[in-house]
């Protein structure tokens, strides 16, 4: 697979189907978003967390490969001629969702109740987690414009939803398996 196809040099670039967009188009930056946050699940992967945590990280990372999938395709050439899909890759589904819930739930027993909005930091790895939940905020409200002019799977948006709140939780869990303090933002009276 050659890397320069120099097809993009005029500023557009081609979708699973063919059709040419301009690289600014809501669509291209909502699956760059993905992209850009599948990078930082790697980074926060390659940390020094338990192997679960890992593993985990490791699954979300292929389902977000799929979610980009998806928001590359043109959903008018999304099936072919003969009626079949021209993706062939798994779906993200409410399965996808209900595996995030029930590692949030897990997570969730252990750590303390929350009083306060927390600020992010503490350790690099925590702070990694945040940076991953804004760009996973952004993926989805980028998603949720492109679903003002196109079609979307709905099962895309609950998963970036649901993702962003894992990513959360996650943080809080590693701020505990690392043993350092959450910062609790307790506005400053002037």
């Amino acid at each position: 697979m050659k890397i320069y196809t120099k097809t993009g040099d005029d500023g557009t670039t081609g979708l699973y189907g063919g059709t040419r967009v301009s690289k600014d188009h809501i669509r291209i930056d909502s699956y760059g978003t993905v992209d850009e946050l599948n990078a930082y699940i790697g980074l926060i992967k390659d940390q020094d967390i338990c192997s679960k945590i890992q593993e985990s990280l490791y699954r979300i990372q292929h389902d977000l490969f799929t979610v980009g999938a998806i928001l590359a395709t043109d959903p008018e050439k999304a099936i072919l001629k003969n009626g079949k899909e021209r993706l062939n890759i798994p779906k993200i589904d409410a399965k996808s969702i209900t595996l995030l819930e029930e590692e949030i739930d897990e997570m969730n027993k252990d750590l303390p109740q929350m009083t306060h909005f927390i600020l992010p930091g503490g350790h690099t790895t925590v702070s990694f987690c945040h940076i991953a939940r804004t760009i996973c905020r952004r993926a989805e409200r980028l998603t949720v414009a492109l679903c003002h002019e196109t079609e979307v799977d709905e099962h895309v948006l609950k998963y970036l939803n649901r993702l962003s709140d894992y990513l959360f939780v996650l943080a809080r869990q590693l701020t505990k398996d690392l043993e350092v303090e959450e910062i609790k933002w307790q506005p400053e009276k002037l």
